[in-house]
């Protein structure tokens, strides 16, 4: 199959960019980074620059492959990152437009990889649990109802992409931070600092630039992992929660 692509070319985050067209041919068979893969061999085979892309374990798991395609985060097939997109879901002759997300608090580190390091610091800030050395129980001796299991399992599945932020108008990160408070709001071992976690993630997910929630639902429709939006409401009790009870500041 031969495809047109219209890439976004990009030196840095301070450079000016553009789209650029090349021509490749693929097989149906093919993944969407094997894809680029091919269209990389022939660029470097024309001793031309190749085309940046972030990608690690191509099975899904690591969330590396973040790009949008077609005007989609990870591409049109719903619940699906960039690698386990196949280029069968594509016609012979299509024209393809990939971009980087486009977003504040990702700068464009080259062509198609952005700095998501904010996620990262989000969770520094307070997606984790504290405990004192030594012996810890076993979890399996710690009762939590099923359906909570569940539910932080669930919110868990997160892989940190940043395709919520992609899709969201205003470059809203509530998904991501949702899904980090309500996986461990769930669990017992998470409520002793639950107010403190709240507080501290949701200030630092503020101070990385990421946008306000708007309520459009475009998050939870374009997340490959299908984080569902009833965890955006989980935090915001647990904020409010934590913001009139809590001594400690978020500042």
């Amino acid at each position: 199959m031969k495809l047109t692509l219209k890439i976004w070319r990009q030196k840095n985050a301070n450079s000016k960019g553009q789209f650029e067209t090349y021509q490749v041919e693929a097989n149906s068979h093919m993944s969407f980074l094997e894809m680029l893969d091919v269209l990389n061999e022939n660029l470097i085979s024309q001793k031309k620059e190749p085309v940046a892309f972030d990608h690690d374990c191509r099975e899904g798991i690591c969330g590396a492959c973040s790009m949008v395609i077609n005007g989609h985060p990870h591409g049109p097939m719903q619940g699906t990152t960039t690698c386990q997109l196949h280029m069968r879901h594509f016609k012979d002759g299509d024209t393809i437009v990939i971009e980087p997300f486009r977003a504040k608090a990702f700068p464009v580190v080259k062509d198609l990889v952005v700095d998501r390091s904010a996620f990262d610091r989000v969770i520094q800030a307070g997606g984790f649990i504290s405990v004192n050395t030594g012996g810890p129980r076993d979890a399996n001796n710690i009762p939590v109802p099923k359906e909570d299991a569940e539910e932080a399992f669930n919110a868990a599945t997160c892989i940190g992409c940043g395709a919520c932020v992609a899709a969201c108008p205003n470059a809203s990160a509530m998904l991501f931070t949702s899904a980090k408070v309500a996986h461990l709001a769930k669990l017992p071992q998470g409520r002793v600092e639950a107010s403190r976690r709240v507080l501290r993630m949701v200030h630092q997910m503020d101070v990385e630039g990421f946008g306000r929630c708007s309520n459009i639902s475009a998050c939870e429709a374009e997340c490959p992992k299908e984080i569902s939006i009833t965890n955006i409401a989980l935090m915001n009790r647990e904020f409010f929660r934590a913001a009139f009870k809590s001594e400690e500041s978020p500042m």
